[in-house]
């Protein structure tokens, strides 16, 4: 083993593929089913790299205080072996990779901590499903530790790191695999896109996201906003689809006293509240032509002026845009203004659908997982294989969003139907309302193909009062636009042929929000 991994400590490899081959010696060298390394972010442990797990495990986030063997090889620094048949559940229980029906459980568990520069970073942990590992094995391990530790460090320190770029020590720096706010993927399309925002997070230009619902553009604005020369200030989020119209100007300039009925006091908008750092204006499509010119202006002189104020005030803000609109077609019809766009699309990035991340959506539906698993109190829930083929098959019209809603009905599904808590839960494919590629909402709608929501022409309706007969309607219909456009509001507005400030208005009286 020395020699395989001081080799490849000297040749020039990505420093992703060090590791796995690093991870992979060890397996060979230890004849056991699955070898994890892991990295310490705040309170959770993440996989880094890893052999003979499945691959949505290194997806998963598991939190150290509900896993007593990690906290266990944490709070030492030899090598610890858990003898087998303890009670101590194992966080890789069902997730080794050799599923041929029930899910296999961990019978052998060595772990040890890695510390870099004298601080925790994390651990290494070696499972098997028989008996495999003895006293000599700790001895192996312990002498393997500083050759381990040194392989990680370099990864640290090369220049040229490319999927392991921001790997971390407790001092709260992120993966590659995951950003502060949960950026998770491999895929080739992720890691160009990580490493185009590293390099334009530093620059002062304004940025235009462009992608589908539901792709996660506010988290790569945040990643943008978290890596530029403004970290130390804020990062304010607007939702211009949910500004209403007679409020825009003031929530994005302020007012000043007396400015319209109502406006009892002075009061600074969104704009100010950003100055020194960045202004996030997702669904920007949706903003009036009024709003928009007035946005120009900012954006052209570095000015706002309050509603109401005599004199303009300067203001140093970063634009980042978002929208999932085309909106150099929006300019063409007159719905957006084209000396705006070209000030907003400096540098626009496209973000990549879901269904062009490959095997990112089994990671992703790993964190799902892991994340119901913590909050429904299950000792463990897996895919099965003809789930994750159903996963990677399906197209994503709702992208990560959708992933995310999936994942969970699946599990409150199974428990509903009376699954047991203190078992590994396996996902069957008919959990996660996927047919022939396309989502099945289980609700009052699920039979109508379209939003509409009708009582069946051979039924006559109930009589009932005409005002609750309306909300009923109106709540039916909401929700099967918000189901239809993924639970994008300004999308569902589009469907249902109205304002988006005056869906977010609607839906409020409705009680839906």
């Amino acid at each position: 083993m020395l020699y395989s991994v001081l080799a490849d400590m000297n040749d020039e490899l990505p420093s992703a593929l060090r590791l796995e081959r690093l991870v992979q010696t060890i397996q060979t060298q230890f004849n056991c089913g699955a070898v994890g390394l892991l990295a310490i972010d705040d309170d959770a442990l993440k996989l880094v790299s890893a052999k003979g797990l499945v691959h949505e495990a290194l997806g998963r986030r598991f939190k150290i205080s509900e896993h007593p063997r990690f906290a266990a090889i944490l709070s030492r620094r030899e090598p610890i072996l858990f003898e087998p048949h303890i009670p101590l559940p194992d966080p890789y229980d069902g997730l080794l990779d050799d599923r041929a029906g029930e899910p296999l459980l961990v019978h052998d568990c060595l772990g040890m901590s890695l510390y870099i520069e004298g601080k925790l970073w994390g651990a290494i942990t070696l499972d098997a499903i028989e008996d495999t590992f003895t006293e000599e094995s700790i001895d192996i391990l312990s002498r393997y530790a500083l050759l381990i530790q040194t392989c990680i460090r370099m990864t640290q320190l090369e220049k040229d790191n490319k999927s392991l770029r921001q790997l971390s020590i407790a001092s709260g720096q992120r993966t590659a695999i995951q950003t502060e706010q949960e950026i998770i993927g491999q895929s080739e399309p992720i890691r160009k896109l990580m490493q185009e925002l590293n390099v334009i997070a530093d620059a002062n230009l304004p940025v235009l996201l462009l992608g589908e619902t539901g792709v996660g553009k506010d988290l790569f604005a945040q990643h943008i906003h978290r890596h530029s020369k403004r970290s130390h200030k804020s990062m304010i989020h607007v939702n211009c689809a949910a500004l209403p119209e007679n409020l825009a100007e003031s929530e994005l300039f302020g007012h000043v006293k007396g400015a319209f009925s109502g406006a009892e006091t002075e009061r600074p908008g969104r704009f100010e509240a950003a100055h020194g750092g960045t202004i996030f204006l997702d669904e920007v499509g949706e903003l009036s032509l009024n709003i928009q010119a007035k946005l120009l202006r900012t954006l052209q002189n570095g000015e706002i002026q309050r509603l109401g104020a005599d004199k303009s005030k300067k203001v140093d803000v970063r634009i980042i845009a978002a929208t999932n609109r085309d909106l150099k077609a929006s300019t063409l019809d007159g719905s957006f203004r084209i000396d705006l766009y070209h000030r907003l699309s400096v540098y626009p990035i496209h973000i990549p659908p879901l269904r062009e991340r490959g095997k990112d959506i089994l990671m992703l539906a790993g964190y799902f997982l892991e994340f119901n698993r913590t909050r429904l109190g299950l000792r463990g829930i897996r895919l099965t294989k003809e789930a994750e083929q159903a996963l990677m098959a399906y197209d994503w019209p709702g992208n990560v969003r959708e992933l995310e809603h999936i994942i969970s009905r699946a599990a409150i599904k199974m428990l509903g139907g009376g699954a047991s808590r203190n078992s590994i839960l396996s996902i069957e494919p008919q959990y996660l309302d996927i047919v022939n590629n396309q989502p099945v909402i289980f609700n009052q709608a699920e039979a109508q193909p379209s939003i509409f929501v009708t009582p069946p022409a051979s039924r006559k309706p109930a009589i009932q009062p005409m005002n609750e007969a309306l909300r009923i309607f109106q709540q039916d219909l909401v929700q099967a636009a918000l189901e239809q456009s993924g639970q994008n509001w300004a999308n569902a507005a589009r469907l249902l042929d109205m304002d988006a400030s005056n869906l977010h208005k609607l839906a409020k009286r409705l009680g839906m929000k």
